[in-house]
């Protein structure tokens, strides 16, 4: 078991804008060094790099221009955002596995200057000649397909969408770092949205951003003696379902659900000895607002279709029964493919976020659905079941 011998020692970023005016590479390289500062630790003690296959920044060109030495472990994974908390994973198996001692993962993209990934896209899978022909081209009408079942299957409203773009804007408007400081939404707001695929509004649909994010991670041993409180790994998980597709589904029933969460919860749940019931706050990966709720329904916050009875009347704001995405998650602080999510639960880990949610407990956070996905249950040190 590597549950719990791991922790990340590291954050950084860079501003989260709309037009970066640099390059990805410098973007990384900038999110590194600032993770590494936090951590105490310099380029010369880096041994390994993780990042997602869609990154457009070679390791060996992020090592250089970082000034590492040798690195012995290089890694990415796959399927966009769900592989947020995988690269975690990635470096706690090359840590504990004595393959390398100091990891980083990292994410860097100018989404919204350079390539923006919600206009359509042809496909050359093979795949997509089920869909494309009939207009679903792009993420969010893929999601959409899916959010009008789910309508359908529940008796939920569009109301109820709303309601997670209103909380993750409250919680932006306080947060300092994210694009939506200071610019809280009504459910009047979201409702006035124009539509960009029904049932979805623009509201319900996260951000472009400009930016970069890196994490580090080294065993818990050497997490003691660093700079930064560590944020204990106390399990990760990855995970994809029987008739995976990507953002939709014409595999499997219920189409209305997201399978893939499912084996991620029950890996999370059975490492690390937590229930849901323990969590003390959530970071969703909030790419749109419907898969907020079916990721509440499969990690076991509620019953499948219920989810529109927990966020109701405030449930998932601070001071709710389950505050989600305090720091505004992608529909509010920045999509940075979910990595700035992660570093949000090791402040909330450390006691430095912005919007600190009180309490004990462990910090869920999870990566993009309606793919292969990925989570990490995220603790202080000796604080543990």
């Amino acid at each position: 078991m590597i549950t719990r011998t791991t922790a990340i020692v590291g954050i950084g970023a860079t501003e989260f804008s709309k037009d970066s005016g640099r390059s990805e590479l410098r973007l990384a390289v900038e999110a590194i060094r600032a993770a590494l500062d936090d951590a105490g630790l310099t380029p010369a003690d880096v041994t390994g790099l993780v990042t997602f296959t869609m990154d457009a920044n070679s390791e060996i060109a992020v090592a250089r221009e970082l000034g590492a030495g040798e690195l012995t472990f290089l890694s990415r994974i796959g399927y966009g955002g769900g592989a947020a908390c995988a690269v975690v994973q990635q470096a706690v198996l090359a840590v504990s596995a004595g393959i390398a001692d100091v990891v980083v993962c990292y994410r860097a993209l100018n989404e919204r200057s350079g390539r923006r990934f919600g206009q359509a896209f042809a496909s050359p899978d093979a795949d997509a000649g089920w869909h494309l022909p009939m207009g679903l081209a792009t993420p969010a009408a893929q999601v959409a397909m899916v959010a009008r079942r789910y309508l359908h299957d529940f008796g939920a409203s569009t109301d109820d969408f709303g309601r997670v773009a209103v909380a993750a804007r409250r919680h932006a408007a306080t947060n300092p770092r994210a694009w939506f400081h200071q610019r809280p939404i009504t459910l009047d707001e979201h409702r006035a949205s124009r539509w960009i695929a029904e049932p979805l509004r623009l509201l319900d649909c996260c951000q472009e951003s400009d930016g970069a994010v890196a994490v580090v991670v080294t065993s818990l041993d050497r997490a003691r003696d660093l700079r930064a409180a560590p944020a204990v790994i106390a399990a990760a998980a990855q995970g994809s379902g029987a008739g995976q597709y990507v953002m939709t589904s014409y595999y499997r029933t219920p189409v209305a659900a997201l399978p893939e969460m499912g084996v991620v919860a029950r890996q999370l749940w059975g490492r690390s000895g937590h229930r849901p019931a323990d969590v003390r706050t959530a970071v969703l990966y909030d790419h749109f607002t419907p898969y907020v709720l079916m990721q509440l329904e499969e990690l076991g916050f509620c019953d499948r279709g219920e989810a529109r009875h927990l966020i109701a009347g405030g449930g998932i704001e601070l001071g709710g029964r389950l505050p989600v995405n305090p720091h505004g998650g992608q529909l509010g602080e920045a999509y940075i493919h979910g990595m700035n999510g992660i570093a949000e639960a090791v402040r909330q880990v450390r006691g430095t976020a912005a919007n600190q949610v009180p309490g004990t407990g462990p910090v869920l956070v999870t990566a993009g659905t309606g793919v292969p996905t990925s989570a990490l249950l995220l603790e202080p040190v000796d604080e543990h079941p």
